[in-house]
């Protein structure tokens, strides 16, 4: 699975778009996909910090988890 298909997914579902970010970064209260350095990264941002931090070595395995 890629990032645009998780996106069209959570689309379908009416996952609403205040609740992830799959464009990394750090908006408030999101959880969020990022690709850093050569790992794709899951975590939930809340007032500028990571938590939750998972890693993966690949797009698909990180899209999947969330």
């Amino acid at each position: 699975m890629k990032k645009y298909d998780l996106k069209k997914i959570l689309e379908e579902e009416g996952v609403s778009k205040s609740l992830y970010c799959l464009d990394g970064g750090l908006p408030n209260e999101k959880l969020c996909l990022d690709y850093e350095g050569n790992k794709w990264l899951v975590y939930y941002s809340e007032r500028g910090c990571r938590t939750g931090l998972e890693s993966f070595m690949n797009e698909d395995d990180a899209c999947c988890y969330i």
